[in-house]
């Protein structure tokens, strides 16, 4: 039974204000965080611990993301209400939801049958609408395209051409690259005549993608 209580919005507000002092400063994304009960997206005995600002695994070998880089990643998208966009990795289905409360119209793919099925049915229940797929996001959505934005939320060794191809011109791709250890937060900004402009940000570390143009075997 899904349960938001004054004790849980007392927490996230508590975690609102951290994501605040520690530079989060788009009072979109803090309001989106602010409504999203993030206890729901992870087992109930982990109640207590689902607005600290951690990442914790959801089974399958992967994790929700810490909030901190939710956040950090949702402000570098910069979404606007209506973009289109593709969300490699809907893991939980967490990040999916600060998304859709932004406005997005979201395509989401996740490589995990078992966690797919679980965040459709959760975000199904929470009546957030987003298109689903379970697939190789490796390889972005092709069907669905060109985006406005792609977000990926798994670490990537390189990054693959074909989700650029994928985007709009002036369209946005927001994904870490680096070893299995440490990945360089990345937004590609597609140009005109197929030119691209990349920012790098700061490190993160994330699970692996994976897939055809991601991490093979694992």
């Amino acid at each position: 039974m899904l349960v938001d209580t004054y004790k849980t919005k007392g927490m996230r507000q508590t975690l609102v204000n951290q994501l605040r002092a520690k530079g989060i400063v788009d009072e979109r994304i803090l309001e989106a965080i602010n409504k999203v009960p993030r206890h729901f997206f992870l087992d109930s005995a982990f109640l207590n611990h689902a607005y600290q600002d951690k990442a914790f695994s959801i089974g399958e070998g992967q994790t929700i993301s810490q909030p901190y880089t939710v956040a950090y990643q949702t402000n570098l998208l910069n979404i606007n209400t209506g973009d289109k966009v593709l969300e490699i990795g809907t893991g939980s289905g967490y990040q999916a939801s600060i998304l859709i409360e932004l406005g997005a119209n979201l395509y989401t793919i996740e490589y995990n049958r078992k966690l797919y099925e679980k965040a459709k049915q959760l975000l199904h229940k929470l009546n957030y609408k987003a298109h689903f797929v379970c697939g190789d996001g490796s390889q972005g959505f092709a069907a669905a395209a060109p985006y406005d934005k792609i977000l990926v939320t798994a670490g990537s060794p390189t990054v693959p051409s074909i989700l650029i191809e994928q985007l709009k011109e002036g369209g946005k791709l927001v994904i870490p690259v680096g070893d299995l250890q440490s990945q360089q937060m990345c937004c590609i900004e597609k140009l005109p005549h197929g030119e691209t402009k990349i920012n790098l940000h700061d490190f993160f570390v994330f699970v692996p993608l994976l897939g055809k143009f991601g991490w093979k075997g694992l």
